[in-house]
């Protein structure tokens, strides 16, 4: 579970980081854009752990949109490769589940 949470809060970066500095138009629709998908994402994941993946999907086309769009800032490619370096990583880490009721009799 904290993983997602790590999720959410590289979300939240995310889109914070679109409105930090300047970027293309391309870049900054997609930067905020895929900042709040992830958050989504994250936050459904802690109730459907399958969904995490719709996050390593997201983490792969923002990697990808770092060379597909036009950037003016050096600093949004390497902030939005990293992010989602970190959001891959995390989305593919299993999370823990807590188990509800008393412990199997055996």
């Amino acid at each position: 579970m904290p993983t997602r949470y790590l999720n959410v809060a590289l979300g939240v970066w995310l889109f914070l980081s679109a409105f930090l500095w300047v970027h293309s138009q391309a870049q900054l629709t997609n930067t905020w854009l895929v900042g709040l998908l992830a958050i989504a994402f994250a936050l459904v994941s802690l109730r459907v752990p399958e969904a995490r993946y719709l996050t390593t999907a997201l983490a792969i086309w923002l990697f990808v949109s770092v060379w597909a769009l036009p950037i003016l800032n050096v600093a949004t490619a390497w902030n939005n490769a990293l992010v989602a370096i970190a959001m891959f990583m995390f989305s593919l880490m299993p999370g823990v589940r807590s188990r509800a009721g008393p412990p199997p009799a055996g």
